[in-house]
């Protein structure tokens, strides 16, 4: 952390902090971790005596690590960092803890799990926490409202995240209905001209009855700004339904973002089914969070649990080259992180869990050669979405849940975090004691300039940046009359290290995003590949759920599990799959939508 106010070294007391410590963390996991009976059900326990190597230890590669470690597999991960847990890792900032306390926890960008995200809360039920009934997963608490904060003293839009009441009986989802509900929420609190509101609704209805070809076909190829004609709509328009639909939720614009991918996920799953509470996790609500730090609440436990699964862990480890020879993969050249000497290891089957940007950097030419799918993914694109932590004097909740500053050209979006850790006092637990709130804020936009300086972030020294940042935020939440955010009450800050280079003429990222122009789809490749002992695992591995989550993470994991089984005719059960929710009511019309692609026709309801 920078610490912006002088302090006087404390001496360690030796004081523990009370509550559900990391400690208490790992050592309820282990001692369950032999005694539940989490595996699958006629899953193989017993060794099959085959090893596999996982190269990556971020959600899809520990994912993967778990269900192979269940079926009997020996398992190896390898990974870049000296901890587990890729970009979903939460860090210590080092050098802030005093009086017994632990260091400030930091972290890449704040962890969101929706509602809609089943693949995920599948596996954390199966990592066991002293306590849990349903291991991690109880972990997951809910955000029960949503700020959508606007500037220059703007009305902010405020939404309880509750369910919306359904129709009374299966089967009586109308189109007429849905049009109905996307219009009351429109006209709350926003000024969007009615007829613009009418024409997003019926945009949608346009999507939402598109059939899976036109899709893929059709609406992958546009972009979501174009799909809703934001260029021809009020600045009001353009900032509520198209950038702050995507650049503020993902890392990607509005103006090139797939309209399959952004109206499939974010529109219909996350937002629309959300809300009506269909295709959930169970009962769980539209937004969820962890209840502590990630490392305490969720990786931590995942390593200890995977450790008593037997699988090994190799840290500090960087990929340069997948050896192909013969049809197969041969072997991983790997070195330590800080370039020790190089060394070649060895399994009967490899996973490549690395990000697409790291993973595509280790396929030569004749691998690449022997599947031209993963040349293609040459050409799927990452961008910049990274945090910046705030550690405040006052406990500053602001909203029960997240928090997305509409109008900040940094798009910029947000969640007090200590309002959710019931069983930690921050003050108590971490830090010198003066910190009782950590704002988790994240910077989406990072190539348009900003308010005080005119530059944009990469252009900003950090320095600069998170200045930067404090004023879009300010300017947010700071209404006329009403001051949420102080300049006193902020302690210092941190930004992860990935980060290097900013203010200079090569700013870099080492942990950046997948997003979604036009056409990523057809460039996605499969968990399966050709070559039959090489599989992927990745956010960018072509899953139903389509967007680069952690969700998408660990879908493409089961996915490369079960291609893994398949080629040793393993009679062990596959990963179960589960895929987004799709409406019975709405079929018949998507079916006839099929009709019309095929003969070249538009959507029924698309009347340009």
């Amino acid at each position: 952390m920078t610490t912006e106010h002088a302090q006087e070294p404390q001496e360690k007391t030796g004081h523990t902090p009370s509550g559900h410590t990391r400690r208490r963390f790992l050592a309820g996991a282990g001692s369950v971790a032999g005694t539940l009976a989490l595996w699958p059900a006629g899953s193989a326990r017993a060794a099959v005596g085959k090893r596999v190597a996982v190269l990556g230890g971020g959600v899809s590669g520990l994912s993967a690590a778990q269900e192979l470690a269940e079926r009997g597999y020996a398992v190896t991960v390898y990974e870049y960092y000296d901890t587990l847990g890729g970009k979903a890792r939460s860090m210590p900032v080092p050098g802030t803890a005093a009086g017994g306390r632990a260091d400030l926890p930091a972290e890449h960008g704040f962890r969101f799990f929706p509602g809609f995200y089943r693949n995920l809360p599948d596996t954390m039920r199966r990592i066991p926490v002293a306590g849990n009934a349903h291991g991690v997963h109880d972990n997951l608490v809910s955000g029960t409202e949503a700020l959508f904060a606007r500037e220059a003293g703007r009305p902010d839009l405020h939404f309880p995240l509750r369910r919306v009441t359904t129709p009374p009986r299966p089967g009586d989802l109308t189109l007429g209905w849905i049009r109905d509900q996307l219009l009351s929420v429109l006209d709350l609190g926003t000024r969007l001209p009615a007829h613009e509101v009418a024409y997003f609704a019926d945009r949608l209805l346009v999507h939402l009855t598109s059939c899976d070809a036109r899709r893929e076909a059709q609406w992958e190829k546009v972009a979501w700004w174009d799909f809703i004609r934001a260029e021809e709509m009020s600045e009001e328009y353009q900032t509520l339904l198209g950038i702050g639909q995507t650049r503020n939720l993902v890392a990607t614009r509005a103006e090139v973002a797939s309209t399959r991918t952004v109206g499939r996920v974010i529109i219909e799953a996350l937002l629309l089914w959300g809300l009506l509470g269909r295709g959930m996790d169970g009962d769980a609500d539209v937004d969820r969070v962890l209840n502590a730090p990630t490392n305490e609440a969720w990786i931590d436990p995942w390593e200890a649990h995977l450790r008593s699964l037997g699988v090994e862990f190799v840290l500090g480890t960087q990929v340069h080259e997948i050896r192909y020879d013969g049809g197969r993969v041969t072997g991983a050249r790997v070195s330590a992180r800080d370039g020790g000497d190089e060394r070649t290891v060895t399994a009967d089957h490899y996973v490549s869990a690395l990000p697409v940007e790291h993973a595509r950097l280790t396929w030569g030419p004749g691998l690449r050669a022997a599947d031209p799918q993963l040349a293609r993914c040459d050409a799927l694109k990452t961008d910049w979405m990274t945090g910046v932590m705030f550690y405040l004097r006052t406990p500053t909740p602001v909203v029960h849940g997240h928090i997305n500053c509409l109008d900040s050209p940094w798009s910029v979006t947000g969640v007090g975090q200590a309002q959710f850790w019931d069983g930690r006092d921050f003050s108590r637990d971490y830090g010198d004691g003066r910190a009782h709130d950590c704002l988790s804020a994240i910077i989406s936009e990072w190539d348009k300039p900003g308010i005080l300086y005119g530059k944009t972030a990469k252009e900003c020294t950090k320095e600069e940046v998170v200045a930067e940042l404090w004023a879009q935020l300010k300017d947010g939440l700071n209404d006329a009359g009403k001051t949420v955010l102080r300049d006193e009450d902020r302690l210092g800050w941190f930004m992860d290290p990935a980060v290097t280079g900013l203010g200079g003429p090569d700013p870099r990222n080492r942990e950046q995003l997948l997003i979604h122009p036009t056409g990523t789809l057809y460039n996605r490749p499969t968990a399966r590949t050709r070559v039959p002992n090489f599989f992927l695992a990745g956010d960018y591995v072509r899953t139903d759920v389509d967007l680069a989550t952690m969700e998408g993470a660990n879908e493409s994991a089961r996915l490369a599990v079960n291609a893994l089984l398949d080629v040793d005719n393993s009679d062990a059960e596959r990963c179960r799959i589960w895929e987004l929710y799709r409406p019975p009511e709405l079929e018949p019309l998507k079916r006839v939508d099929e009709v019309r692609h095929r003969l070249g026709l538009p959507n029924t309801f698309d009347l340009g």
